[in-house]
Order: structure tokens, then C-alpha cells, then sequence
């Protein structure tokens, strides 16, 4: 079986650890057909309650593996690649358990667009991030000039995409880029200890507030505000939102099942 991507279940989490450390965690075809199946495979598992995405090696990612688009001899092959690899990153973003992304030495292109696709990010220190395509006469292809934007004020993130310049983690973390900073060597256990935070949470009010903060942005205030009245009506029919005020009664944490 490739090893390109590994997957490893434990204690309600899924940790996918990308695995080319001999290419920098390049993402190519293999690996984004690896990663589409597993995130399908992790969303339809009861057992698992949140995911943390991370890479082999000294690298989160390089981004997207050159060789490989070298080899491409048309505008379609090229057209086809980058459509399954935002596909698969739209996957991740619309996953209905919260992600973390445990990014150490650097994530660039196609790595960063990855790990903005997660919900949360912890960065080791020293970290660097950045969409490098404009040095090579391209722009970001999976979702880098619309999603960096989104997270980062509008001329900082025009500045990476249009400069092709990196930024380090302490700056990202400064920015709100990256929720948390760990330590060399560290940024696994940190970012698995936020994902075990995540998973003592109700699977289905977890689920519901990813589509509302998602979804509610592009919302005007108005109907995004009533989108949310809806949705927390619905939770309130849950039995997790009477085990919730059960448990907050007798001051245990809540058994939540997702039902």
C-alpha cells in the first residue's frame, strides 16, 4: 500500500500525516486521490470527532510536486490536477468534524492552501508560510488568493500572493493566521491537544457552528443572524443538548453521542 499519505486513529481523533519527506511532502496525484478517500473514509467514522493534518519529515509541505507538472504536456492536464486538488482541499473545508493543521518548517503553495483549508492551524516557531507561485509566472490554484484573503487582512495577504514572499509563524500568529505557537519539535502534540479539546464537544453543534461561521460570512448580518436562529433550534430538538444541560447540572463533562 503507498505510503504517501498515512492515517492513524486514536483516542477520537484522525491524524493524516502527509508522507514524501525525500520530496518535501510535494503534493501530486497520488496524494491527492490518497487524501480525497481519506477524508471520506474519516467523515463516515463515528469514532472519530476531529482530524489533524501534519507532514513527515522537516516540512509541513512544499506545496505542489513540480516534477509532476513538468510532465504535463497540456493546459488540460494541468486544469485536471489542480481541479481534484481543490476539490479534495474544498473536502477538508466543508468537513463536517473540526480540523487543526500542524504546520513545522514550511508549508508553501499548494501546503499552505492545505492548511488554510483547516479549521485551526498551530505553526512550530520559525515556521515560514507563504504562496511562492508568483516567482514561477503563476498564481495560487487551490484556493490561496481567495481563502488567504479571507483570513488575513486584504494587503497582507496581497502582499504574499503578489510578492511570492513568505511570512514567518510569530508574524501569522500576530496576524491571527495561526491560532497557536509551538515549540521545535513540539507542534504535533500541541495541535493534537487542541484537536482533543475540539472532540469533548457535540458532534453535531460542532458540525452546525463550522456551517454557520462558514456560510454566515457570505450571508448578509440579517440572514445570516436567522440562519443561526434556525440552526440552534434544531439543535434544541438534540438529545446532546439535554445530556448537555444534564451534565452541566450535576458538573460532569457531557457524554455527547451526536444524536
Amino acid at each position: 500500500m503507498s505510503t504517501v499519505l498515512r492515517v492513524e486513529l486514536r483516542d477520537g481523533l484522525a491524524v493524516l500525516t502527509l508522507d514524501r519527506p525525500g520530496r518535501l511532502n510535494a503534493v501530486d496525484s497520488e496524494t491527492v486521490d490518497r487524501l480525497t478517500r481519506a477524508l471520506i473514509d474519516v467523515r463516515d467514522d463515528d469514532d472519530v470527532r476531529a482530524l489533524v493534518v501534519t507532514g513527515a519529515g522537516r516540512a509541513f509541505s512544499a506545496g505542489a510536486d513540480l516534477g509532476e507538472i513538468e510532465s504535463f504536456t497540456s493546459p488540460g492536464q494541468f486544469r485536471d490536477f489542480v481541479g481534484r486538488l481543490t476539490d479534495a482541499y474544498a473536502l477538508l473545508e466543508d468537513f463536517p468534524k473540526p480540523s487543526v493543521a500542524a504546520v513545522h518548517g514550511f508549508a508553501f503553495g499548494g501546503g499552505l492552501e492545505l492548511a488554510l483549508a483547516c479549521d485551526l492551524r498551530v505553526a512550530e516557531r520559525g515556521a515560514r508560510l507563504g504562496l511562492p507561485e508568483m516567482k514561477l509566472g503563476v498564481l495560487p490554484g487551490a484556493g490561496g488568493t481567495q481563502r488567504l484573503p479571507r483570513l488575513l487582512p486584504p494587503a497582507v495577504a496581497k502582499q504574499m500572493i503578489l510578492t511570492g514572499e513568505p511570512i514567518d509563524a510569530e508574524r501569522a500568529h500576530t496576524l491571527g493566521l495561526v491560532n497557536e505557537l509551538a515549540e521545535p519539535g513540539e507542534v504535533l502534540s500541541v495541535a493534537e491537544k487542541l484537536a482533543a479539546s475540539l472532540t469533548a464537544g457535540a458532534p453535531l453543534a460542532l458540525a452546525a457552528g463550522k456551517r454557520l461561521i462558514d456560510h454566515g460570512l457570505d450571508m448578509g448580518l440579517e440572514a445570516a443572524i436567522s440562519y443561526e436562529r434556525e440552526t440552534v433550534s434544531v439543535l434544541f430538538s438534540t438529545e446532546d443538548r439535554a445530556e448537555g444541560l444534564k451534565a452541566f447540572r450535576e458538573r460532569r463533562p457531557g457524554d455527547f453521542r451526536g444524536v
